[in-house]
């Protein structure tokens, strides 16, 4: 009987069989899930390179290819990876049948082919540590850009992703007012996100997106990064123009004083417009309806321990049922971003810009008339607002007028058109005073701006009120 010796391949101890690491890779290898691990990632780490070298290069800008670049096919290298260990560990338990032999792995650093495969299995750890962390780098920034927000959930996103894209933040990050800085509103953010996008596939999301977002970090950790609510700030005059359908080429022009305020450097108080944002006060009201249109008592906390509370006959919520918030930025600043134009500022600012001729009698009102038409789509916008404001100004002058005007009835076409676009989605269920603002009082009939608590109703128990007085905020310049 022949004597084993340790260089001898398929060693005997205790009955089972010996199997070099060689052998056992291969073995595992061989085996349906270890064919399916290597082939997988093989294939996943070549379309990953692949797709960072377009995305580095330029040669492709679709975000759906970067989503799969950088999150789809690194995901299958991890799977791969994770099939090739676990093919091995059904080897063992005979998953795949008798027939493949069941072994200890042996690894012995003296014999230089174990060496040479330990090194070579080294290397390529840290290949792949090294690649999927600068993937994981990619990955997170690419999920942090504006693209990502805007671009991805087309559908969804996009009318907010072109609000933001012409508002004066537009060179702010959507994750700097959305998440902010920290771990903790980070996993938030992407805990909520998933929630979203099996919202977008399954189609079950608001049309349009719902407003105030009731989830959104407190406005002194987002916006307090780069603005400072006790900076004082004088007296700003604001100029309003307005046209009207009968004076087309005289605009009517008013101009106010805001006093937006802050700390006073000379007394040490808040003052003006910011008083509201001393942080030596806290505002709490009570919310009655889901847009905050109406607000129910008031209470006003110093630092000094003393309180306020304002009460609105008929307005304060049932015992039990209140529900408080705390003021803050976008109690004032709803829409701070994702601003939409309102149909007859713009229409007034294409008169003033000459983009619509004031000379062609009837403009103002044909175009309104042809900004507000309802249109099925965007497209159908696209191509019937022009003919629509042809076909009014036809009717009001006759067709030689309007052949005569037909180039600058042209450029106001364009621009009604680009204002549309701009500001409409048909799909999503946004029209025209969809998003309105709380800044001001333009639309306090409808519960949005300073009249919801500024309404001279809400007072104290001992009278006094919260005024509804213009000078408060503003006057003459």
């Amino acid at each position: 009987m022949a004597e084993n010796t340790p260089e001898t391949s398929g060693q005997q101890e205790n009955g089972a069989e010996k199997l070099s690491l060689q052998e056992q890779i291969g073995l595992s290898a061989k085996t349906p899930l270890g064919l399916c691990g290597i082939g997988l990632t093989t294939a996943c780490i070549v379309l990953t390179l692949l797709g960072v070298i377009a995305h580095m290069s330029g040669m492709v800008s679709n975000p759906y290819t970067a989503i799969v670049t950088f999150l789809v096919f690194p995901a299958g290298i991890i799977c791969g990876l994770l099939l090739i260990p676990l093919s091995g560990y059904f080897r063992r338990k005979k998953w795949f049948g008798g027939n493949i032999n069941k072994g200890h792995v042996v690894i012995d650093f003296n014999k230089k082919n174990h060496r040479k495969t330990m090194v070579l299995l080294l290397v390529l750890s840290i290949v792949n540590v090294v690649v999927f962390s600068l993937l994981m780098y990619e990955a997170y920034h690419f999920a942090e850009s504006d693209y990502f927000c805007g671009a991805i959930c087309h559908t969804v996103m996009m009318p907010e992703y072109t609000a933001y894209q012409r508002s004066p933040h537009s060179k702010v990050g959507c994750v700097s007012c959305h998440i902010g800085s920290g771990a903790e509103w980070f996993v938030k953010a992407k805990i909520s996100g998933l929630r979203q996008v099996k919202g977008v596939i399954t189609g079950d999301y608001s049309r349009p997106i719902a407003t105030p977002v009731h989830n959104m970090r407190p406005a002194h950790d987002t916006c307090g990064s780069c603005h400072n609510a006790a900076t004082f700030h004088d007296k700003t005059t604001k100029q309003f123009v307005s046209f009207k359908n009968d004076s087309q080429e005289k605009p009517q022009v008013q101009d106010i004083a805001l006093h937006l305020g802050g700390k006073n450097p000379a007394t040490g108080t808040f003052e003006g417009i910011h008083w509201h944002a001393d942080k030596n006060l806290k505002i709490e009201y009570q919310v009655l309806d889901e847009k905050r249109t109406s607000v129910g008592d008031i209470k006003v906390s110093r630092a000094d321990g003393t309180t306020e509370t304002y009460i609105a006959d008929g307005k304060s919520a049932e015992a039990g049922k209140a529900h408080w918030r705390t003021m803050d930025c976008i109690d004032c600043h709803n829409r701070p971003t994702h601003i939409y134009d309102d149909p007859q500022e713009r229409v007034d600012f294409g008169l003033k810009s000459k983009k619509i001729d004031p000379t062609i009698a009837g403009i103002r009102e044909d175009s309104l008339e042809a900004l507000k038409k309802e249109y099925k789509s965007r497209d159908e916008a696209k191509k019937q607002i022009g003919e629509t404001l042809m076909a009014l100004q036809t009717k009001r002058h006759g067709a030689e007028v309007v052949t005569k005007n037909q180039k600058a009835l042209a450029a106001a076409s364009a621009f009604l058109v680009e204002t549309y676009l701009g500001n409409i989605w048909p799909d999503m269920k946004i029209t025209w005073g969809a998003y309105k603002s709380h800044l001001g009082h333009q639309d306090e009939g409808e519960g949005f701006g300073c009249f919801r608590c500024h309404d001279d109703e809400h007072q104290t128990k001992d009278g006094k009120a919260i005024s509804q007085s213009c000078d408060l905020c503003h006057d003459e310049p």
